[in-house]
């Protein structure tokens, strides 16, 4: 599958996706069923305007296509997180959630119109066949994929496919300069949500999640425990940018940290059927220990629920800046033909009773552009930006007040890293320069880097006149301009971003997240400070 580690760092690559990753991913799914009745006369004219389009209209019409088009602009009238799964579309929007996918095992990027093997999963179907990091794929099934416009979307509906159904693949290996033909049998792939946990110094653990899927409780649950294991007696979790995913992964995963019978999340419809509580258990694994829970402009729906629920209960410090403001429940509704509705039945509220759905009522553009005109008023910059009323005031378990009204406020505002919003680095990542120079790197020196450690790595590496005009010759290739004056505003998330790359190839998501976290993740770093107000907002609770 395509990974997606390198957008979950950047404003501007980001900006244009923000409400894509609200409908699609991050909706709240619940499993109860939906009974559906009869609407009459409005049914009855849908179907004549139909018929009479089949039968009578002057050219041939995709009748199909027209109820396709219709279900979407009937969808429009309603809120941006109701939306509509076409069957051929479900299984690729669905395999990040479900933990699992059938496929050849590949991560893989696509640039300048060529599909590049970033990295065979380990133990996959792709690895056991010899596919290596660096390979580029130039047919699929006999298709030819190579010079061609292909998206992320186009590469992952050629190779996925049944377990144990085979695809044929021809690459191009750069490093021996020939044509190799793979036949790889497909197998269900495993598909982490936890991103990175590893401990930042003896006592302190870090965990990266980045979405809320099927497996992703017992994946908190087993990085918690081994963390423990190594000392750790506090926690940053780290939810920026994870756009939400299932309401019971958020629920269990909140349970892990709060004391027995507390509300985590309730919900209510227009009708009773859908409104549901949802409170804490016993069976919580690190419920006295400190917690700090980090957030951004794109922590959505189940993000928000675990931080508004740790919050409100004064479990948890909530560190970064004010969350995408996703308050929505959508029911999942499969229709005869394989498709699925995902229609929103109920809103969602924190313990301390705050809707934090940001407003829609002019309308799903103004509300897709919500994000780029908080990036304009400065509110990324200065909390002052910030305005709520006094109408969304609510007050915690232990009396902080907290506001409602679109997104969870952090307790404690970060504002971006000026650099990170540098335009060289926006286009050297967007266009893959810093990906294939990282890859290049990797390849070039495969056998150094698996000989070494981590530790010794960091500390060796260095960025010379000659890395840095590599990276030039690759922006050239890929059409991206070059300036000396940007680049040095750019250098550090540049550089750093290449150097947690080359590691992560190496050593996987933990390396990455290492290097990355001491010098761009400004949130995490402000994190560090704060455990001692963690501390004895716990001791009070």
């Amino acid at each position: 599958m395509n990974n997606n580690s390198n957008k979950q760092i950047l404003l501007p690559i980001w900006l244009a996706l923000a409400i894509g990753a609200g409908i699609i991913i991050g909706a709240q799914f619940v499993d109860k069923p939906i009974q559906t009745k009869n609407s009459g006369s409005a049914v009855e004219k849908m179907r004549e305007v139909l018929l009479s389009i089949d039968n009578n209209y002057v050219d041939s019409v995709d009748v199909n296509y027209l109820v396709e088009e219709g279900i979407k602009g009937m969808l429009k009238e309603l809120d941006p997180h109701t939306s509509y799964i076409p069957g051929k579309e479900l299984n690729r929007v669905n395999a990040s959630l479900k933990g699992s996918y059938d496929g050849i095992g590949i991560e893989f990027d696509v640039i300048n119109d060529t599909i590049m093997v970033v990295k065979p999963s380990k133990g996959g179907p792709s690895s056991a066949a010899g596919i290596q990091i660096g390979d580029r794929i130039i047919s699929v099934n006999g298709e030819p994929v190579v010079g061609i416009e292909i998206d992320s979307k186009g590469v992952t509906s050629r190779l996925l496919g049944d377990k144990g159904s085979e695809v044929e693949l021809v690459i191009y290996r750069p490093v021996d300069k020939a044509e190799l033909s793979f036949k790889i049998k497909r197998g269900s792939i495993h598909q982490s949500t936890v991103d990175a946990y590893y401990m930042v110094d003896e006592s302190t653990g870090y965990i990266k999640l980045s979405r809320f899927g099927s497996t992703s409780h017992k994946e908190i649950v087993d990085a918690l425990a081994a963390l423990s294991n190594l000392g750790m007696k506090k926690v940053v979790l780290d939810l920026q940018s994870n756009p939400g995913g299932y309401l019971h992964a958020a629920e269990k995963i909140t349970d892990e940290f709060i004391k027995e019978d507390r509300i985590i999340v309730s919900q209510k419809g227009k009708m009773g059927k859908y409104n549901d509580e949802f409170k804490s258990t016993s069976e919580g694994t690190f419920e006295e220990q400190p917690v700090i829970v980090l957030v951004d402009e794109y922590s959505a729906s189940a993000s928000e629920i675990v931080a508004g629920a740790l919050q409100d209960n004064d479990r948890a410090l909530i560190v970064g800046r004010r969350s995408f403001g996703k308050g929505l429940v959508q029911m999942p509704i499969s229709l005869t033909d394989g498709s699925e509705l995902r229609l929103t039945i109920a809103r969602y509220y924190t313990p301390s009773g705050r809707s934090i759905q940001k407003s829609y009522e002019n309308g799903n553009t103004e509300y897709a552009h919500d994000i780029s005109d908080r990036y304009s008023n400065g509110e990324f910059y200065n909390a002052d930006s910030i305005h709520f009323s006094d109408s969304v005031e609510f007050e915690t378990i232990g009396g902080r007040t907290v506001y409602g009204g679109g997104g969870i406020m952090p307790d404690y505002f970060v504002p971006m890293d000026t650099t990170q919003t540098g335009s060289l680095y926006s286009k050297l990542l967007s266009k893959g320069v810093l990906r294939t120079f990282a890859i290049n790197y990797f390849v070039a020196n495969n056998d150094l880097l698996l000989g070494t450690t981590l530790e010794s790595y960091a500390a060796d590496f260095a960025w010379n006149n000659a890395r840095v005009a590599s990276i030039k010759t690759i922006a050239t290739q890929l059409e991206v301009e070059f300036t000396e004056k940007e680049f040095e505003a750019s250098k550090l998330w540049i550089q750093t971003y290449t150097k947690a790359e080359i590691a992560r190839l190496a050593w996987g998501g933990n390396a990455f997240y290492e290097l990355m976290n001491p010098v761009t993740n400004k949130a995490f770093q402000k994190s560090l400070t704060l455990f001692e107000v963690a501390a004895k907002m716990q001791e009070s609770n």
